[in-house]
């Protein structure tokens, strides 16, 4: 199977690197299954803004051409019951034994018990913000706290991993945390594609022979 797989666009996000986005399936290769690994709208209960919604309109266009798959992640919950073209929606989508690929909410066992400290991390951003600081993304400024932000990416890996684990896959793909690596624990190969919020964006590239995570620009 040739596959291409990212997460985290958060379309309709003032953050969202559209154009680059846009570059990136204008060379998408059709002998390609195109893998949307959750999070790729913002917010699913808010009108887009025209551009951002020619970008869904694209990628419902490419469903029509080639296999689309879109798995849920935390940010599309209600967003979902609309159909995008003919694409797959589905929680988690695996390529035989080797590799199986979710968002990652599910691996996150932090931030739903954080709820109160995340509220107040996101309105202490948002206040820096209008004194001036330079806007990013949320979870750009948290990697400021690189010990406290390892400890959210090691509390997803080490869930994923478990979970491929026990379920006999050699590799695990998850988005969620907005910082790609790519790394090998227990034995299993874990991806993180990391996210279209900030540059570098990545995505992974999927051959019968290789899994590769590229920095976006390489497709271009």
């Amino acid at each position: 199977m040739n596959a291409i797989i990212i997460s985290d666009l958060h379309i309709g996000s003032a953050y969202f690197q559209r154009r680059d986005f846009e570059g990136f399936l204008h060379h998408l290769a059709e002998d390609r299954t195109l893998i949307l690994n959750g999070d790729i709208v913002d917010c699913p209960y808010e009108a887009m803004q025209k551009a951002d919604q020619q970008v869904i309109d694209r990628l419902q266009q490419i469903s029509q051409q080639q296999p689309v798959v879109w798995i849920r992640g935390n940010h599309d919950n209600g967003y979902l019951a609309k159909i995008l073209g003919t694409a797959e929606v589905i929680r988690s989508y695996s390529i035989g034994n080797r590799l199986f690929i979710t968002h990652g909410d599910d691996f996150d066992h932090i931030m739903p018990r954080s709820r109160f400290f995340i509220k107040a991390f996101k309105w202490m951003h948002a206040m820096r913000v209008r004194l001036g600081a330079r806007p990013v993304h949320v979870a750009q400024y948290a990697k400021k706290w690189a010990a406290l932000y390892r400890v959210l990416r090691k509390n997803v890996m080490l869930n994923a991993v478990d979970c491929a684990a026990e379920n006999g896959f050699d590799a695990v793909v998850c988005g969620h945390t907005h910082f790609a690596e790519d790394l090998v624990f227990k034995g299993i190969r874990y991806i993180n594609t990391g996210a279209w919020t900030e540059a570098p964006m990545y995505f992974l590239q999927v051959t019968p022979d290789s899994l590769e995570l590229k920095k976006a620009e390489s497709a271009f």
